[in-house]
């Protein structure tokens, strides 16, 4: 019934669909399994991609050649780029969007995706010879054979959902949960572990107050994930978020459930995710604040239904309910569902090699909450990877392996391997040491080479990158050689509040004083705008970093050298962290619980980020 595949994933979560896709992209033969067809890419928490460094992995993705920066920006109601007010290494690109949409777009591109075959069942156990995966077999008793196989089980394997005192087995609200993987990986010589996850309800859009919320709008100019020419909406076209808070009545309310929480009951076992903790965790946490922050969250072009962003909660319903409607805003909501969490089975992923096939069993990969992360773009990444390898190593060709200086996906695995996690890992702009080479404006320019020599990135895409990058340096060049007068450039310096100009100078000179940016430069210099000619917007922002950031990735360069000393300093056993209060709280207390022999230790562990490492050099006079 079944021919041998090169490639069989199993799941089709977002790890899962880019596994999938990548290998059969390369040329592999691939089966992607499934325990629901009508669930496939669904996005089962929050209906949005990118955020604060998930932005740049999407990027990086895309680079590559994967789909889900298509994806994303063909289904967004909602665009805005991050931090705009900082450094261009923090920016980070964002898409609100319509949750349907977005999986109705990936099953129709996997549907398109030549070599790929689907098949709708639960996957309960490997078959394994002598160290080596075989294949798998489904919950029907099929035995499916494959060269290599990818895990990319999300929250199904002996998922249990907890809402107050209530508990049953899924991997999502109506979705069962998977068995067997687990004991077999276990008895096959596998660590496991258990973490957990939350969401927040879903409610009524028609029964919320939205004017006594702020309003938030999408940017005025879309960018989106990818470089290729996606069709995207206009600015004027795109769908609103609102903010409210909750208030000392809410949380008074919420404390009233804590004695049914199961989280604090003892029934979770598992960690929560640290940066995306439940309602009743920052509660507990933050007990000093009068307030957080909710984000009112449209699911789509075409429905009624909120997600409540920050409202994570396993709290009774009616607890969940009472105190909602305290919020400002929500005084008469109507729930679709109330929010749950769910705990689910791990393992480690210092049990991976760096292209995420498994130490114990050849031609075993495992992609996403499989490995103890958080996200959709953190488990998207991976699955690509995986994917690749997995290819790689069916047609018996080189691995692939992304380094911590050549992209975030190179920072995510690299963490994993040599850190682990005993609670879910989400990405941040201060894990990566070198964000300013890392942005999410040159990821092209960065992985579409290596994506193109895999087969994975088309040719269109190669050609869009070359002429990008002789574009910028055609700009630079330019930039370098264009003679401003000081007549010229200083009612334009005195309008921005900038010292004059006293001798000529070239244009490039002009572009790094501090607060001038080329759009300006080019509306009021004199003939700048003629000889630079006509340039895409990116092209033009894209060589002004370069310009401005020059110095800083020389820096860089030379901190990759630097990290390499690490392991000969060592730490005193005894060394008190609390009286470094520069340190991060989470880092101040992973060093203490952990101890490191030295700085070299320290840096890997998780949630240690390189500029704690850097205060431990300057305090130890290094």
């Amino acid at each position: 019934m079944f021919p041998e595949y090169d490639v069989i994933v199993v799941g089709a979560g977002h790890a899962g669909c880019e596994a999938a896709a990548a290998a059969a992209n390369m040329g592999s033969k691939v089966l992607l399994v499934t325990m629901n067809m009508q669930t496939i890419a669904q996005m089962s928490c929050n209906p949005a991609m990118g955020g604060i460094a998930k932005g740049q992995i999407v990027r990086e993705i895309d680079a590559l050649g994967g789909y889900s920066g298509i994806v994303s920006d063909k289904s967004m109601i909602q665009f805005r780029m991050l931090n705009r007010s900082k450094g261009p290494g923090m920016w980070s690109p964002r898409t609100q969007n319509d949750r349907m949409l977005f999986a109705q777009l990936w099953r129709e591109m996997l549907e398109n995706t030549h070599n790929l075959d689907f098949w709708q069942d639960m996957v309960k156990g490997l078959i394994v010879s002598r160290g080596t995966v075989k294949g798998i077999v489904t919950g029907m008793g099929q035995e499916i054979y494959g060269k290599t196989v990818v895990l990319t089980n999300g929250t199904f394997l002996n998922g249990v959902i907890h809402v107050g005192e209530k508990q049953f087995g899924g991997g999502r609200m109506g979705e069962k949960g998977a068995t067997g993987i687990t004991e077999q990986l276990v008895e096959l010589g596998f660590e496991s572990a258990r973490l957990k996850t939350g969401t927040p309800p879903r409610v009524d859009g028609r029964s919320l107050d939205y004017t006594k919320m702020e309003i938030q709008h999408g940017d005025e100019e879309i960018v989106g994930f990818s470089y290729l020419p996606v069709e995207r909406i206009k600015p004027e076209q795109q769908r609103c978020c609102w903010i409210t808070y909750t208030s000392n009545e809410v949380h008074e309310i919420l404390k009233t459930g804590f004695e049914q929480s199961p989280m604090y009951q003892g029934r979770i076992k598992g960690s929560g995710p640290r940066y995306c903790p439940s309602i009743e965790d920052k509660i507990s946490r933050f007990a000093e604040r009068e307030r957080h922050q909710l984000f009112v969250e449209p699911e789509g072009w075409n429905t009624v239904e909120i997600y409540v962003n920050g409202f994570s909660t396993s709290l009774p319903e009616d607890v969940q309910f009472k105190a909602l409607k305290m919020v400002p805003g929500f005084e008469n909501v109507k729930f679709f569902r109330p929010g749950y969490a769910i705990e689910y089975d791990y393992f480690p992923p210092t049990q991976l090699q760096f292209t995420l096939e498994t130490k114990l069993i050849s031609g075993l990969y495992f992609a996403g909450q499989i490995n103890g992360t958080t996200g959709y773009e953190e488990a998207a990444c991976q699955g690509l990877m995986a994917g690749i390898n997995a290819h790689q190593k069916a047609q018996e060709k080189e691995p692939v392996v992304l380094k911590r200086s050549d992209a975030y996906i190179g920072v995510l695995i690299d963490d994993l391997i040599n850190k682990g996690t005993d609670e879910p890992y989400r990405m941040f702009t201060s894990r990566a040491e070198f964000r300013t080479l890392l942005r999410q404006d040159n990821a092209d320019l960065r992985l579409t080479p290596l994506g193109h020599e895999l087969g994975l990135a088309s040719d269109e895409r190669l050609e869009r990158v070359n002429a990008k990058r002789q574009d910028v340096d055609r700009i630079k060049n330019i930039l370098a050689e264009y003679p401003v007068e000081p007549t010229a450039a200083n009612p334009f310096l005195e309008k921005i509040g900038s010292s004059p100009m006293t001798e000529k100078s070239r244009a490039m000179k002009l572009l790094l004083r501090p607060g001038i940016s080329l759009k300006d430069m080019m509306q009021e210099i004199p003939g700048l705008k003629e000889a630079v000619g006509d340039s895409d917007i990116l092209n033009l922002e894209q060589a002004e970093i370069q310009a401005k950031y020059d110095v800083y990735i020389e820096k860089e360069k030379e901190l990759v050298k630097k990290m390499a000393t690490l392991e000969d300093m060592v730490i005193p056993q005894s060394f008190n962290y609390d009286k470094l209060t520069a340190l991060s709280a989470e880092a101040r207390q992973k060093l203490a619980k952990i101890k490191p022999g030295t700085l070299g230790q320290a840096s890997r562990i998780s949630g240690v980020n390189p500029s704690d490492v850097q205060i431990l050099m300057v305090y130890m006079g290094r």
